[in-house]
């Protein structure tokens, strides 16, 4: 049984589907491309997961309808190189994950349900949807706290399973937690996603748990350690994710020092070279992509590193200059510098009007589909969020915005209303455009 039907199983629903009315008034429609647009997460995240099945397997790219869902759905193909053009969404699944009062549970769940919503890869170039949590955060897994307490995503644990605010640990009698992700994977795939995930490593904000010990801080110069962090992504690896965004890779080996904001060592140049190099072999996938925080300016460092791509060089704002740098880089089909809407470290306050102009920069600012450039965005460039919160609060803390204690009043709260309704279709509008070049 596939992971699919098997969570299905799980949650008490049986596999059977029927084609769902409620998305097809709602589709978003750009040649056989489909998704949901002019909407509100909450909307999407009120239903079951069952509801997102039958959203996702009416609106796939095909035009057939499944009556349940299939064994063999395969990744794009973009071909080894996807990642290069690739157009990087990050979903802070923590913050869409369901708030029972104060905790905070089945982030993987809210993320199924959210896929409806993403634009689907074009015919040029893949999107891949990037969760920002997959391991245990040092303080607080599973608990969500006031929205001044911190509570970061940037701090987590290896050697200690997945994290409490993603995995459905009421259900893993009957669903492992390895086969919750690989049915997010399956489910990004049949909608024409890449999927991926962020990782630190600052070895400070990594700890190793042991069992019936004390945790122990990471330590580079420890081969169990290097080890651990290199088999623990390769299991990540093996159920389904093709990417992984490296928090703070700009400083790997001890680059631009004076510029670093993680806390604690980080691997040395020839090192992270070996750890890529293994990620690579072990899990046999040639075709992974590497995404390195801010590794950008030294391009050969970066590329003979392993990376695809890295963030913040190209100007944004500037469609003209972005199109420039497409140019320069046309010829380089390993590595390339990447355009950002927005970042894990954004703090708001930029109008929708710039959001948007961003975001056609990233999508059509080249000569040629072929020379385009990758791009990052998060989560609030398609669903804008409330006014008094941005992208890095929610990963430095994890607030409950429901007002009753239910997960529908967080959600209902979390983002705009009414005016991040237009905004969503704007932006369903550039992608319209860009899905068939």
């Amino acid at each position: 049984m596939n992971a699919v039907n098997k969570l299905l199983n799980a949650l008490g629903e049986n596999t059977k589907l029927s084609p769902d009315e409620w998305s097809k008034e709602r589709t978003f429609a750009s040649g056989n491309k489909k998704w949901l647009a002019n909407i509100l997460p909450s909307e999407l995240l009120n239903r079951s997961v069952k509801q997102a099945v039958e959203s996702l397997v009416t609106i796939n790219e095909s035009g057939e309808f499944y009556p349940t869902f299939p064994d063999n759905i395969e990744t794009p193909n973009y071909g080894d190189k996807w990642g290069r053009l690739a157009n990087y969404i990050e979903i802070n699944n923590r913050a869409i994950a369901e708030m029972h009062g104060d905790r905070t549970k089945n982030g993987i769940l809210s993320s199924i349900k959210l896929l409806p919503a993403l634009p689907p890869s074009a015919k040029s170039w893949a999107n891949c949807v990037i969760l920002s949590q997959i391991f245990p955060n040092i303080y607080g897994d599973g608990y969500n706290k006031g929205p001044f307490e911190e509570n970061s995503i940037y701090g987590i644990k290896l050697n200690a399973g997945y994290s409490g605010n993603i995995i459905d640990y009421d259900i893993v009698d009957k669903i492992s937690p390895e086969e919750q992700f690989q049915a997010f994977n399956q489910l990004a795939h049949i909608h024409g996603l890449k999927t991926g995930f962020r990782t630190v490593i600052s070895a400070d904000q990594i700890k190793v748990a042991y069992p019936y010990e004390n945790d122990v801080t990471f330590n580079w110069d420890n081969p169990e350690h290097q080890e651990m962090f290199i088999n623990e992504h390769v299991k990540l690896i093996n159920l389904g994710f093709e990417s992984i965004f490296i928090d703070s890779a700009k400083h790997i080996g001890g680059y631009d020092m004076q510029n670093y904001a993680g806390v604690g060592a980080l691997p040395g140049y020839e090192q992270m070279q070996y750890i890529l190099y293994e990620i690579r072999t072990r899990s046999g996938k040639t075709s992974l992509s590497f995404v390195g925080e801010k590794s950008t300016g030294d391009f050969e460092r970066y590329k003979n590193l392993g990376l695809t791509t890295g963030t913040a060089f190209v100007p944004p704002d500037n469609y003209d200059k972005v199109k420039c740098w497409s140019t320069q880089f046309k010829y380089s089909k390993e590595y390339a510098p990447g355009v950002e809407v927005s970042n894990d470290n954004d703090e708001g306050g930029r109008s929708y009007e710039d959001r948007l102009n961003r975001i056609n920069s990233t999508l059509f600012a080249y000569e040629y589909p072929s020379d385009k450039l990758p791009s990052f965005m998060q989560m609030e460039d398609l669903f804008p969020l409330r006014y008094d919160t941005n992208t890095h609060h929610l990963m430095m803390t994890n607030p409950s915005y429901s007002t009753d204690g239910t997960p529908l009043s967080h959600w209902e709260n979390l983002f705009t209303k009414d005016d991040g309704r237009a905004y969503n279709f704007k932006a369903a509008e550039l992608f319209g455009f860009a899905v068939n070049l």
